[in-house]
């Protein structure tokens, strides 16, 4: 992991990156896996990293993590226990253990972005998030809502549409739903980090290139007539994406808050 282990309880920053900014107008973005924990979390770096406004959850009931045995896991609550006590637990529990599974760095660097895991089914989007303000990528997602979901696994893209079917709509506005398929091992979480962020540089370039031909004000209205242009541009660029990132197979569709 690119993100070194930290001692306090909460993020500290309240910048969005380390990449350099170069300004303008920036897509928003959210992140989820099925815990909270890795997938999604290394995307969050990533995008925050790059000076995106990013917010990330998981889907799963519980946030489920490696224990001793594979028939004793590791259970959490989702949005009421922080990253910081789960990583002093675990470290306490059997500090060599989770040191060697790589737990420990994965909640280490956990507890720098973001205070604890947060589930998807919980957040209402378009209520402003007022308690996130040290989160890494929260500079721009603080009115609650995003443009573009990227999900890492089938499963949880399903759980974020069947989700988004029942809520009806209450916004009407678009929000483009991306699956791409990550194994959930550190290694692979890099990778498909790495991926996520290539592929969100692509889709905000275009999103800028559509916002300037048009009206700022009536690009950022966020409606089906004022995205329309963009919106018919983003499976092309996904597959123009998957030609380079043929391991991480992605899945599309345009659904709605």
């Amino acid at each position: 992991m690119e993100a070194t282990n930290g001692d306090s309880n909460k993020p500290t920053s309240v910048t969005n990156g380390d990449r350099e900014d170069a300004g303008g107008f920036k897509l928003k973005f959210c992140t989820v896996c099925a815990s909270n924990q890795n997938r999604s979390m290394e995307a969050h770096l990533r995008l925050a990293q790059a000076n995106y406004p990013v917010i990330s959850f998981g889907t799963g009931s519980l946030v489920r993590l490696p224990g001793p045995t594979i028939h004793q896991p590791n259970v959490y609550p989702f949005n009421k226990v922080s990253y910081d006590t789960i990583y002093k637990e675990l470290d306490g529990k059997d500090h060599r253990l989770y040191t060697a599974n790589g737990l420990l760095n994965m909640i280490g660097r956990n507890r720098q972005i973001k205070w604890g895991p947060e589930r998807w089914q919980d957040w209402q989007p378009g209520v402003p998030r007022v308690e996130q303000g040290k989160d890494r990528g929260h500079i721009g997602t603080e009115g609650g809502i995003v443009d573009i979901v990227f999900t890492c696994e089938e499963r949880c893209w399903d759980a974020v549409i069947d989700d988004l079917l029942n809520r009806g709509s209450p916004l009407n506005r678009p929000v483009h739903v991306i699956n791409v398929d990550i194994k959930d091992n550190h290694e692979e979480a890099s990778i498909g980090g790495q991926g996520i962020l290539e592929l969100a540089d692509a889709l905000n370039s275009a999103a800028k290139e559509e916002r300037d031909a048009m009206s700022g004000t009536v690009f950022d209205m966020a409606s089906a007539a004022s995205r329309a242009s963009f919106d018919e541009r983003v499976p092309d660029i996904i597959g123009n994406w998957q030609e380079k990132w043929p391991n991480m197979p992605a899945t599309w569709t345009l659904a709605w808050f």
